[in-house]
């Protein structure tokens, strides 16, 4: 065991982090076994012992930031990366037949847990932490309505226009466009928790839900098409096999003179899986995209009139969503135990590192089938 302990440790000081130290960011190791675990199974292991109460920090997003910074997550790759690279390689992991688990396992935990953890806006994606004059805002729920404000002035959003939502969530994207922009719409989601509560929230309202895969849009008998379109946090879950189907869905669904926003968080590198701790607990057959297949996957289909990155952002929104969840375990049902309480604290912590070491980020892109006349000019 202590080979292996020092090999650990050896690790751990490229990143400045100590075993036993006293800085918020060092491990307190509680189980030796540890050590083993992380050098076999990789960001795997590190995950699931701390969900199993095997070692602590006190800060852990602290302790995270200063691992992903020094990339001992790219050192250190358990079996299971590279048995989810193969898998991805040979298989679609976002086929239409996988399409619902997404939603199944993750969307579907539960809307106390959600409401508990997102405020007042039912919204899970990144927040625009600033105000139309770029004045710093303090408060998730003016941060939420910020950005959803910021999207419908992207696309030029008029009354009497009909927008597409894809991956519309809990539908506050849509109700917030209809009661301030004067639209109706069409919002898809895989989850069925997400389609009861956004029919709820958009009752009286000129919007449909449908629980509907992205790639039926427009499929079948008929020409569905809409004045703009929107994709807030959905498309972390399309899988580069399927970047030009979603990009074709996109192009055919829209209009001649129509804006289509996609908001997504990228990576800086190409990759075709996930880190397989988030796989397995979190987000299954979920990967982020890099702008270079973006832009190869939309090419010949659209024209890119802005790309606008604010994933600094992200960290905030995430400290926010911590703080909340943090405050709620005590009120939220009890098959939200302890085990399941440390997976979603790594979680959220482990996405505020990624955010603040930069190797994450926040893009919003604007596209147009033909160009604006003129050019567009981008709102911020």
């Amino acid at each position: 065991m202590s080979a292996l302990r020092s090999r650990v440790e050896q690790l751990l000081s490229l990143a400045d982090v100590r075993v036993g130290g006293n800085r918020p960011w060092d491990v307190q190791i509680e189980d030796d076994r540890f050590f083993a675990r992380v050098l076999v199974e990789g960001s795997l292991g590190l995950g699931e012992s701390y969900m199993d109460g095997w070692w602590r920090a006190a800060s852990l997003d602290g302790f995270l930031y200063k691992v992903i910074s020094a990339d001992l997550d790219r050192r250190v790759r358990g079996w299971k990366a590279w048995a989810d690279g193969v898998k991805a390689y040979l298989t679609n992991l976002q086929s239409r037949r996988r399409s619902f688990v997404v939603g199944e396992r993750h969307y579907d935990l539960g809307n106390d847990l959600y409401r508990a953890m997102l405020g007042r806006h039912m919204v899970y994606s990144c927040a625009y932490w600033r105000d139309r004059d770029g004045a710093r805002l303090h408060d998730l729920d003016a941060a939420q309505e910020a950005k959803l404000d910021l999207v419908c002035r992207k696309l030029n959003l008029k009354p009497g226009m009909r927008v597409l939502d894809i991956g519309c969530g809990w539908g506050e994207a849509l109700k917030f466009a209809a009661e301030r922009y004067g639209i109706s719409g069409v919002g898809i989601t895989v989850s069925r928790e997400q389609a009861a509560y956004a029919r709820e929230l958009c009752a009286g309202l000129p919007i449909e839900i449908r629980l509907q895969d992205y790639r039926e849009v427009g499929a079948g008998e008929g020409d569905e098409r809409f004045d703009a379109i929107l994709s807030i946090g959905m498309f972390e879950h399309v899988g580069v096999k399927n970047y030009r189907t979603y990009f074709e869905v996109a192009r055919r669904s829209l209009a001649e003179d129509g804006l289509f926003l996609l908001h997504t968080i990228g990576t800086n590198v190409s990759v075709r899986v996930t880190d397989p701790w988030i796989a397995r607990y979190i987000f299954p057959n979920s990967m982020l995209p890099s702008a270079a297949q973006i832009s190869t996957s939309c090419e010949g289909l659209f024209v890119m009139e802005d790309w606008h990155n604010f994933g600094a952002d992200y960290e905030l929104t995430l400290q926010a969503w911590l703080d909340n969840v943090e405050r709620a375990w005590g009120q939220l049902p009890a098959h939200y135990d302890e085990r399941f309480q440390r997976m979603w604290r790594f979680y959220l912590s482990a996405s505020m590192a990624s955010f603040r070491s930069r190797h994450t980020q926040l893009w919003q892109l604007v596209l147009s089938p033909r160009g604006v006349p003129g050019g567009y000019i981008a709102p911020r």
